[in-house]
């Protein structure tokens, strides 16, 4: 597909990544829709289907992008697309969020999915500058991508933990997309068709994409890292944008920094741990000063959370003009 790419003019292959972004984004709702129903007809509670399968779903366009681009050597955008997305959604996502309308912020939020964004950010750049799961340093290894794994099993696994027992004690446990998991049916036929299709949607428009974004990249000069940081993580992060937008126009923003904190985790535990464990991803310089920018920013969202539990309209849009400075400085870097 790389060479047919090479050979189209540059207004062709912006039209691909566009329909790339597309097959991911429409081959997750298949996947997560088929499987979601699969997982209904084998008696499984929908909280557990919300915590996973749904949850789980909103990062594919990112793992698809991710691994394909770790499977053909291209690293740089393996990793600037997933702190890429991240940075997007905690500053632009949740800042437009909360300039529409202030967002409360749950009390687990602030204690543990803040403080564990944070702590995965961490992990990444200390297993990245060490190389401990490589000989070498500056690499995310076989052994890092294990580990990741791992923390993210142990991750899913408090959460439905904790979910349940709050179910069982009476209490009211909101989880996005359980509503969805509750109300939709599909025949076993269907939802197979939906898997099977929803994955090769993915599995194409994550090649589409890799193989644009590279074209692109070398057409206007720029580096993969910044075609990774930008254009590429904005694409796979607009699912997230359109819902919290459409979200906050109806008043209903109160989940908004938990999923959009929720999804930076799995990002790195979930997405990078898949790439480094089928392929070791090396890091770049850049990559490294992205990461501690990153901690930066979540440390500053923590900040603003923990004022009064809620984010004004007014530090949503000191976030969102954080991130438009962040581009510029990205671009001129």
């Amino acid at each position: 597909m790389q060479d047919f790419i090479n050979g189209l003019p540059i207004a062709a292959v912006i039209l691909l990544l566009l329909a790339g972004f597309a097959f991911l984004v429409k081959g997750a709702d298949l996947f997560v829709e088929g499987s979601s129903s699969i997982a209904r007809k084998l008696k499984v509670p929908p909280i557990i289907i919300g915590l996973t399968i749904v949850a789980m779903g909103t990062s594919l366009p990112e793992t698809a992008v991710s691994v394909t681009a770790s499977m053909v050597q291209n690293n740089e955008l393996a990793v600037s697309n997933v702190v890429g997305s991240n940075i997007f959604n905690l500053m632009f996502v949740i800042g437009v969020c909360s300039m529409l309308t202030p967002i409360m912020v749950q009390k687990v939020t602030l204690i543990r999915d803040i403080p564990l964004s944070f702590g995965c950010a961490l992990l990444l750049l200390v297993l990245g500058i060490l190389g401990i799961g490589d000989k070498t340093g500056m690499t995310l290894g076989h052994i890092d991508g294990i580990v990741f794994l791992i923390i993210f099993a142990a991750y899913i696994f408090t959460m439905v933990q904790s979910a349940m027992k709050a179910r069982a004690a009476g209490q009211k446990v909101e989880i996005e997309g359980v509503e969805a998991c509750e109300t939709k049916e599909l025949s076993y036929a269907k939802s197979i068709l939906f898997l099977i299709v929803g994955a090769g949607a993915i599995a194409f428009g994550g090649d589409l994409t890799v193989d644009t974004a590279s074209r692109i990249a070398i057409e206007l000069g720029m580096s993969q890292t910044l075609v990774g940081l930008t254009i590429v993580s904005i694409g796979t992060s607009l699912p997230e944008l359109v819902t919290s937008i459409v979200a906050a126009r109806k008043n209903e923003v109160d989940m908004a920094i938990g999923n959009a904190v929720g999804s930076n985790i799995f990002n790195i535990l979930m997405v990078l741990g898949i790439s480094a464990t089928i392929s070791p991803v090396a890091l770049l310089r850049e990559n490294i000063i992205d990461i501690i920018i990153l901690m930066i920013f979540t440390v500053l969202v923590w900040l603003f959370a923990g004022t009064k539990r809620k984010i004004s309209r007014k530090e949503g849009i000191i976030m969102a003009l954080t991130y438009l400075v962040y581009c510029g400085y990205i671009i001129i870097r």
